[in-house]
């Protein structure tokens, strides 16, 4: 009875009208004889004429073995195959579900943050427990070593019983010229030379006539390396004809290669000052090594970088009292964020990277590209190609919106108080509005300060780069977004004073990969930046160059606690 019924059920969906479904009906019946008319007979003329029956028709062959329940005799007949079609609609209703939220996902993912005009606006993100420090348990195996060993006999020969005097034009930013100051103590030292005081040579860009004294507190200096290094303030008197010091050919040595070994020194650089008994030494960027130098004169180098090269007080007093301010913005002792923000007009010339910008923004700076750079212009035909391998290895400067959406990713919230180093930024108040919407709580020294009280600093520009400097190095966390010796230097002073100090290097390749991406999802970025970032905080790493002594000075300058 059971496969009658069944049989029947079928019959009964296949035909649509009522005279055909009685006719099938009597076939059925014991009493309706054989020769009864078939609904095949006229098959092509039935299909034509009754579409809805071809779709029923379809439903019950097709669908009823998968989906017996809604077919109410078939349900009652078989409950097992109703569990097992119940549980397999569930499987595929949820799996359209994934689907389609997949495919709305990625249609959304190219932006990873919702844009709304300029502003952009980022799903949180669960704040960690190292967002303001690094894990204790990281910092705790070096410590500083470099500085001066008290109670020791020094055996520096008197002025006069020197090879001689040497002298160095200290060239470009403070803190190119403070690495030039170290590497001058250095290579006096290299050849028992005395050190005439250095003087800050007038750069292109910065336009200063600051002189040593007018920043750093020059007797703290010579004093604190009394035992290392016999330096004066000027000139000896005895040398009458100064100015041929600065001008005469005869009294500079020009052939000092780039990175040069100690060797170098004395074999080629230290018998002329011995002839000549006073040289100047130009140009003298970068003209020391680190690997082919003895480690006690990298030791040298930071125990004048940490130690010797102490701003004049007046200006750690101002940086103080920027610090002090950032720490109670809120009014109670809050954690400050101090970002070097590189992402001034030059900056962005000189990198000749692709930014975001309008068609004239992007014609105004191959202008201003094709008359700074003419050489590395040439036609302009080659400048995308290297603007796009640029960005792919991360050497383009982070735009304000990209640094917003690196540290929101981080975890940092939307209260972070954030003290920004930087020069005008490129493109003003529009480039920076990604970034002051998501983090309001952004100051400058500017904003912090009077204007009575920076105009003291004005009249050298050096002064006000040194507030940046003592404010960044005295912050919770450092944050660089390009390379350059202040970010260098900054990271590698916050290592030497202890591990605990987070400076942020970001992986800009991978901020270039992810952000141009089209299927990366704002939860897959997010754990991207944290892992990738867990060793790029300012930790101990033993493996640096040591060409990077001023970022990483732990080999050289530090020993195990």
């Amino acid at each position: 009875m059971a496969e009658l019924r069944h049989s029947s059920s079928i019959g009964n969906r296949v035909t649509a009208s009522p005279r055909k479904r009685d006719d099938v009906t009597a076939s059925s019946s014991p009493l309706v004889p054989d020769s009864a008319p078939n609904v095949d007979d006229d098959d092509d003329d039935y299909r034509g004429r009754y579409p809805r029956d071809r779709f029923r028709s379809f439903c019950s062959s097709h669908l009823q073995p998968l989906f017996p329940f809604f077919f109410p005799d078939e349900s009652r007949s078989h409950p097992h195959k109703f569990k097992i079609s119940l549980f397999l609609l569930v499987v595929l209703i949820l799996s359209l579900v994934v689907m389609i939220s997949s495919v709305v996902h990625r249609l959304n993912a190219p932006y990873l943050c919702k844009k709304d005009g300029i502003t952009l606006q980022c799903p949180p993100v669960k704040e960690p427990s190292s967002l303001w420090e690094n894990p204790y348990s990281s910092t705790t195996s070096w410590k500083p070593c470099a500085e001066r060993r008290e109670g020791l006999k020094s055996d520096i020969p008197p002025e006069n019983a020197t090879n001689g005097y040497i002298f160095i034009h200290a060239e470009g930013g403070l803190n190119q010229q403070r690495i030039a100051i170290c590497n001058a103590v250095a290579v006096a030292k290299i050849m028992n030379a005395t050190l005439i005081l250095p003087v800050l040579k007038q750069d292109q860009i910065w336009k200063d006539q600051t002189k040593l004294e007018d920043i750093f507190d020059v007797d703290h200096f010579i004093n604190y390396l009394k035992d290392d290094v016999r330096i004066v303030r000027d000139i000896p008197e005895w040398f009458t004809d100064k100015a041929e010091l600065f001008s005469s050919i005869r009294r500079t040595v020009k052939n000092i290669p780039k990175y040069a070994s100690a060797e170098f020194y004395i074999d080629n650089v230290l018998p002329r000052v011995k002839e000549k008994k006073i040289m100047s030494l130009k140009p003298f960027v970068d003209r020391l090594g680190y690997d082919n130098v003895p480690p006690e004169i990298n030791k040298l180098r930071c125990r004048v970088n940490y130690h010797a090269l102490k701003f004049l007080p007046e200006i750690e007093q101002m940086a103080d009292q920027l610090v002090s301010r950032m720490r109670n913005r809120t009014g109670s002792s809050n954690p400050f964020m101090a970002l070097h923000l590189r992402f001034e007009k030059g900056m962005v010339g000189l990198s000749f990277c692709d930014f975001v910008g309008t068609r004239s923004e992007k014609d105004l700076m191959a202008a201003y590209r094709k008359k700074e750079w003419p050489r590395r212009f040439k036609d302009g035909s080659h400048l995308w190609a290297l603007a796009l391998q640029k960005r792919k290895e991360g050497r383009c400067p982070l735009e304000p919106g990209e640094v917003a959406v690196l540290l929101r990713a981080m975890g940092y919230p939307k209260e972070t108080q954030i003290y920004v180093a930087s020069g005008q930024v490129y493109g003003g108040q529009n480039r920076m509005a990604p970034l002051r919407n998501m983090f309001p709580n952004l100051v400058t020294k500017e904003e912090l300060a009077t204007k009575p009280e920076l105009d003291g600093f004005r009249k050298h520009v050096t002064s006000l780069a040194a507030l940046d400097f003592l404010v960044c190095l005295k912050s919770d966390v450092f944050v660089m977004t390009h390379g350059g010796n202040f970010a260098k230097l900054i990271i590698g002073h916050r290592r030497y004073m202890g591990h605990r100090l987070k400076s942020i290097k970001p992986d800009k390749g991978l901020m270039s990969k992810s952000l141009g991406d089209p299927y990366m999802g704002w939860a897959s970025f997010v754990e991207d930046v944290v892992i990738t970032h867990q060793t790029r905080t300012g930790l101990p790493e033993e493996t640096f160059p040591n060409y990077d002594l001023w970022e990483n000075p732990l080999t050289n300058c530090m020993c195990k606690a």
